[in-house]
Parts: C-alpha cells; sequence; structure tokens
C-alpha cells in the first residue's frame, strides 16, 4: 500500500484536480442494492470523529495506508455494494480507482467528537448535499444522537432535518442514523434498550418536510422485529465494534429477515477482525444477505 499512498499523494500535491476527475468517470451503481437484493456497505467515517479505537488499540484507524488496504479488500470482495466514508477517505479511493460500480456515501457531520463535552453538538463538518450530488455520489448518512437532558438536541434534530430535505431535493438518499443517548459520568452512552431503540426510529422517521429518500441506518438490539416494525422506511443494519463475531452475524441473519431490512452498513468489525481475515469477514457477511 506504500505504493499507493505515493500515488495519493503525488495527485493531491501535483494534480489536485485529478479527484474531481476521478468522480466524474467514476462508474455509477445501477442501484444501492446488490444482485442479492440487499445493500452491503462498509463505512469507514469513524476517523474523523477521533474514534479511531478498534478492541485494544487506540490508534487502529489513524494509520490511513492500513485503512486504506483493508477497504481496498473488502470493496474487492463479491457481493460488497458501497462505502460509507469523509471527504478525505472517499476521495483517496477515488484516486486508487476502486469505487466503479459502488454506491458511495458521503458522511455529513462529524463536529461531535469522541468523547468531548460537546459531543451531542454534532455539526456539519463533512459533506453537504450539493458536494455529494457534484460528486456523483449516492447519498448522505448523518448521525442522529436525541439527548433529552441536553438543550443542544433540537439544534441536532433541525440540522439533521435540513440535510434530509437536501437531499431529497437533488433526489439522493438521506441515511439517518438515530440513538436515543444519555450522559453518564461526563460521557455520552447510546441506550440500546428495544424501547429506546424504537424511540429514536419514531423520531427520526418524522423529520424533514419529504422522506421519499430517507433511509435508517440501525444498530441490532433485542426484538429488532418491534424495532423494524416501528417505521416504513428502508433499514440498514449497522455492525458497530463486535466482541462476539458469531453472536453479531447470528443477530445480523435475523434481523435481515424483516421486510424493511435492506442490508448491511458495516466498518470496523470487518475492516479489522481480531483473526485479521478481512476477506473472510466480509465474505461472511455478504452470505448473510
Amino acid at each position: 500500500m506504500s505504493d499507493h499512498l505515493s500515488q495519493i499523494v503525488a495527485a493531491r500535491v501535483s494534480d489536485p484536480g485529478a479527484i474531481a476527475a476521478a468522480a466524474a468517470r467514476r462508474l455509477k451503481a445501477a442501484s444501492p442494492l446488490g444482485e442479492h437484493g440487499k445493500a452491503m456497505i462498509v463505512a469507514a467515517d469513524h476517523p474523523a470523529r477521533g474514534a479511531n479505537r478498534v478492541g485494544t488499540d487506540p490508534s487502529a484507524m489513524a494509520d490511513r495506508s492500513r485503512l486504506l488496504d483493508r477497504l481496498c479488500i473488502a470493496l474487492d470482495r463479491p457481493g460488497v455494494t458501497g462505502v460509507l466514508a469523509t471527504a478525505d477517505i472517499l476521495e483517496d479511493l477515488l484516486l486508487l480507482g476502486v469505487l466503479d460500480g459502488k454506491s458511495v456515501f458521503g458522511s455529513m457531520n462529524r463536529a461531535g467528537l469522541a468523547g468531548s463535552v460537546f459531543e451531542i453538538d454534532d455539526r456539519f463538518t463533512g459533506y453537504d448535499a450539493a458536494t455529494i450530488a457534484a460528486m456523483g455520489f449516492d447519498g448522505g448518512k448523518m448521525l442522529t444522537r436525541i439527548a433529552l437532558q441536553d438543550p443542544v438536541t433540537p439544534s441536532v434534530l433541525e440540522n439533521t432535518a435540513r440535510a434530509v430535505d437536501e437531499l431529497n431535493d437533488r433526489q439522493l438518499i438521506a441515511m439517518v442514523e438515530p440513538f436515543i443517548s444519555v450522559w453518564e459520568d461526563g460521557r455520552i452512552r447510546n441506550d440500546l434498550s428495544t424501547d429506546a431503540v424504537v424511540t429514536s426510529v419514531t423520531i427520526t422517521s418524522g423529520l424533514g418536510r419529504r422522506t421519499a429518500y430517507t433511509w435508517l441506518k440501525l444498530p441490532v438490539v433485542d426484538d429488532m422485529e418491534r424495532v423494524l416494525a416501528s417505521s416504513s422506511l428502508p433499514a440498514l443494519l449497522l455492525g458497530g465494534e463486535v466482541k462476539d463475531a458469531d453472536a453479531a452475524f447470528a443477530s445480523w441473519g435475523k434481523a435481515l429477515k424483516q421486510p424493511t431490512a435492506q442490508g448491511l452498513v458495516v466498518g470496523r468489525s470487518l475492516l479489522y477482525p481480531s483473526n485479521g481475515d478481512v476477506a473472510g469477514a466480509v465474505d461472511r457477511a455478504v452470505s448473510l444477505l
């Protein structure tokens, strides 16, 4: 990957326009869903929020060469339909020419830095809808944490609604990732109880003046049947950091049988599996579809 990194840096220094040119000639995906009728999207927008930890390694995702190497392996596996990341990473992948035929989603709000006192105040510091459209991408993703005791939450909801509107106006997918979140001992914790996830779904499903292009990105929790029955919006299942791979795959497989479940958006658990086998982890996830 060192050669690839040199290639990227050379282009950024001597020919920055190569990024836009690569985006313009990229072969777009016909659909966000693959031949199996489901999406398999690899997520890599964690570093921009300062969330570089994987397992016991606090800086695993901070090694860009290593991250790009793993993304290239994942994107080359049969059944992988797309990628979700911030502009810096997506531009690297464009320069490497590995996004042909893939759906591409830009991460929009990353200001809620992991572990910060302002983590809920997650302002839009990444992609905007206009740039996502100009790059020929398929949509944008917004993390939407709802902390009932935090006065910043209405602004979070308003900003998400605005992004939903702007993406819908351009007929691009608005991928909303909602959580009910609580402050505990100075840190934010996402409430992954079934009731809390259902509440987050019902709140975010109503954001925006149109929802024709709104999709949800949801954690897999107990009683996913009830979670996925709480909205008619298409839903993608997120992976998060997986400690028990067998249990995670079993829960994903069960949830994918629900009619609103349209696939998976998984990052660290596929890019940094405990056994180091990225291709094997990706293939196993694809087999669930």
